[in-house]
């Protein structure tokens, strides 16, 4: 078995939904058992850690906790940042996720393969990391928003990176 690049990383989690930060502690540690993984539940307390720590990486929910806000911050720091996501799971979210500088934008129902995705998001940089995620779930945007999902980009400078 090969040691995970999550290895000795230190992440933080934020999300308002308890459940889901047990989920993503159960997947990560299970698979990397000396990494430093903290919660937060909410933006209060994920600018709290921010301020007083530094991390490898940081796992954002969109709603709820002002996933948005706390990205910003997170590319100010200059920290790796994964946005993860349900209620707020759209293109234009895609977009706007890509545009601050997330290394990745998750469905939540991809919780259960996570820990390949932050691996991606520490081991590529920005753009074959993006190319990297939307080979994996390219179909599963297809699925959820149609064929056309991609159209907006054509309403933007920034295009999504493909192959």
């Amino acid at each position: 078995m090969s040691v995970s690049i999550l290895e000795k990383k230190s992440i933080l989690a934020v999300d308002d939904e308890p459940d889901v930060l047990g989920i993503l502690r159960e997947e990560i540690t299970s698979n990397c058992f000396n990494c430093t993984f903290e919660t937060a539940t909410s933006y209060d307390e994920a600018v709290r850690h921010l301020e007083s720590k530094s991390y490898d990486l940081i796992i954002l929910d969109i709603m709820g906790v002002r996933g948005f806000d706390l990205l910003e911050i997170a590319a100010r720091k200059k920290l790796k940042a994964v946005m993860l996501t349900a209620h707020a799971l759209s293109p234009e979210n895609l977009k706007r996720a890509r545009d601050m500088g997330a290394q990745a934008y998750l469905p939540k129902q991809q919780l259960g393969a996570i820990v390949p995705f932050l691996e991606n998001a520490l081991k590529y940089d920005f753009e074959p990391g993006w190319r990297r995620m939307l080979e994996v779930l390219g179909d599963v945007f297809t699925t959820l928003w149609g064929r056309d999902w991609e159209k907006f980009e054509q309403e933007s400078d920034t295009k999504l990176p493909r192959n």
